[in-house]
């Protein structure tokens, strides 16, 4: 209870001194690697995945530059969201040479992220990311080693950490009221890309493994395999075993569309599914723990159940405060040195072992066989 309390304590004060630092600290410089991933359109103009807003219409966000090899696609988008044609850069390495930005924001497909990281960690420039880190962990560790050579911040965005109904069962485990965590059940996905209507460049990297690995293994496995490594403080599982499915193969002929990963822990597991089959969009977060379990049923709202007590309380997620309240305060927060990132969600520490965790799933599904961790390096 009292470490609990000092935790609290903690969170307020950094609460209070980054809304103080905020009024009075300059915009973040970001510039914008990349536009065929479709969550680039919430950082731009604002929506779900961005909780505070986009940069467009931010006073704390500056948008620098973008880089984009598809002119074309780079025309669209200024022409949607009114851009500067003096935005445009052909290379990363042009735009940062221009305007050296305090960090750049990747869109691109999982298979690009080595090569931009590395290049953005000789410049000297930290990185966000949109999920996953990479589907090998040949790639993540690279990135890790290019990180550290270079001293810059590599982040992982996930739209499921800045959201209410998760936080606040990953809460109830930290702050010890469900006791220690046992088992893990998280839902991810939706009806299929192709059903929801992405865009044509972002559904043609979808489906194509050479460039995101497995479909849905990938695109929502990364999920549940990141909030179990954020509650697990990053630490390494024992084994992973996988089953995936082709479902819809007339719409995704070379991936899985939909996949079950089991993640076993020397004393938890997380059982992980991931699909683009599921009927609606499906975020759901079970934990439990040897005192009690906390299920997120969507993006706000939580049953609780505890041992020696009947029936479950429902509640709506605790509001989250800044920097815990959106991938850009949090960005700010770190290159600042506001917050450490230690082995949150957006971490590279614990984004590493989710790579490691998605590349050992994607070799069980294929052999039918549990892979044992870690992987070779």
């Amino acid at each position: 209870m009292k470490r609990s309390l000092i935790f609290s304590l903690a969170i307020l004060s950094l609460f209070l001194s980054d809304n103080c630092i905020a009024q009075t600290a300059a915009p973040l410089r970001v510039g914008i690697i990349g536009l065929t991933h479709d969550h680039v359109r919430s950082f731009l103009g604002g929506g779900g995945l961005v909780p505070a807003g986009g940069i467009l219409s931010r006073p704390d966000v500056q948008l620098v530059g973008i880089v984009e090899s598809d002119r074309k696609l780079f025309e669209a988008y200024a022409a949607r969201y009114h851009l500067a044609a003096s935005l445009y850069f052909p290379t990363v390495a042009a735009m940062v040479a221009a305007t050296h930005p305090d960090a750049a924001l990747i869109f691109t497909p999982p298979s690009e992220h080595r090569r931009i990281v590395e290049e953005c960690a000789r410049l000297g420039v930290s990185v966000m990311m949109e999920k996953p880190l990479a589907y090998t962990y040949s790639d993540a560790l690279a990135m890790q080693r290019a990180a550290a050579a270079h001293h810059i911040h590599v982040l992982v965005d996930y739209q499921t950490t800045w959201e209410r109904g998760n936080t606040e069962a990953m809460s109830l485990l930290n702050e010890g009221k469900l006791g220690d965590l046992v088992r893990v059940v998280a839902r991810d996905g939706h009806e299929g890309p192709k059903a929801i209507g992405v865009g044509p460049e972002f559904l043609n990297w979808l489906r194509d493994p050479a460039k995101d690995g497995d479909g849905a293994l990938t695109d929502f496995g990364c999920y549940g395999a990141d909030m179990m490594e954020a509650m697990m403080h990053a630490e390494q599982p024992v084994s992973v075993y996988a089953a995936a499915h082709r479902l819809q193969p007339a719409d995704y002929p070379q991936v899985d569309d939909d996949a079950e990963i089991i993640v076993s822990y020397k004393s938890a597991v997380a059982v992980i599914e991931a699909s683009w089959d599921w009927p609606t969009g499906v975020k759901q977060l079970d934990v439990y723990g040897r005192k009690g379990s906390a299920k997120s049923l969507d993006p706000v709202n939580v049953t609780i159940a505890l041992r020696g007590k009947d029936g479950t309380v429902s509640t709506k997620g605790r509001e989250t405060v800044a920097p815990f309240d959106d991938p850009l305060h949090y960005l700010a927060a770190v290159l600042r040195g506001q917050i450490d990132e230690g082995t949150s969600p957006s971490s590279l520490k614990s984004n590493v072992i989710v790579a490691e965790i998605l590349d050992a799933a994607w070799q069980s599904a294929r052999t039918g066989k549990t892979v044992k961790l870690p992987l070779p390096q």
